[in-house]
C-alpha cells in the first residue's frame, strides 16, 4: 500500500453545486470552446459522501482542441495528471482552490464521458442504487484508507453495472 493517495470521504457538503457553477464560469472564461463543462463524481449527486474534489469533464470539439486547452490549464496552475483510461481523456488537478478541482479535457462523443453522465443520472434518478454506492464506498475507504488506487479499482464492478443498466435504458 501507497500512503501517498489516501482516501478521504466527507458528507455531501450543499456548497457544492456553487462551487462547480463558479469554476465553470471561470473555465468558460478561458476555454470557450468548450462545448460542455459537466460537474461529474459524487460530489455532483446531492446527498452522497464524496472525496472533497468537484471532478469536472469539459468537453472539446475534438482532439485537436485538447492542445491548446492544456496549455490554458498548466498556466493557470493545474497540475497535469496525464491521459486517463486510454480514452482520450486527459487529468488535471487544482489543489491550491477550495474546494480542490481535478479537471478532465476530452474531445465530443468520448465514451468515458457519456459513461460518467450516464452513472451521475442514474444515481440521481435513483436514490436506493446511489445509497448502495455510498455503502460501497465506505467499507472501501474503511478497508483501502492509504490506498486511493485499489479505492478506485474496488468500485469497478458497481460503476459499470450501474453505467450498463442506464444506458439499456433499465431502472
Amino acid at each position: 500500500m501507497t500512503p501517498h493517495n489516501p482516501v478521504e470521504l466527507v458528507p455531501y457538503d450543499p456548497q457544492w453545486p456553487a462551487d462547480f457553477r463558479r469554476i465553470r464560469s471561470r473555465l468558460l472564461t478561458w476555454l470557450p470552446q468548450a462545448l460542455s463543462i459537466d460537474h461529474i463524481g459524487s460530489t455532483s449527486i446531492a446527498g452522497m459522501i464524496a472525496k472533497p474534489l468537484i471532478d469536472i469533464d469539459i468537453v472539446l470539439p475534438s482532439l485537436e482542441h485538447v492542445a491548446d486547452a492544456t496549455a490554458v490549464l498548466l498556466a493557470e496552475g493545474y497540475e497535469p495528471r496525464g491521459n486517463r483510461y486510454d480514452d482520450d481523456v486527459w487529468a488535471f488537478l487544482s489543489r491550491g482552490s477550495a474546494p480542490a478541482e481535478r479537471v478532465y479535457l476530452c474531445p465530443a462523443g468520448n465514451g468515458t464521458h457519456r459513461n460518467r453522465l450516464a452513472f451521475r443520472d442514474f444515481l440521481i434518478a435513483h436514490p436506493e442504487s446511489a445509497s448502495e454506492y455510498a455503502a460501497l464506498k465506505r467499507r472501501l475507504a474503511a478497508a483501502f484508507r492509504t490506498d486511493g488506487d485499489r479505492y478506485t479499482a474496488q468500485k469497478r464492478d458497481f460503476v459499470d453495472a450501474i453505467v450498463e443498466r442506464a444506458l439499456k435504458g433499465n431502472a
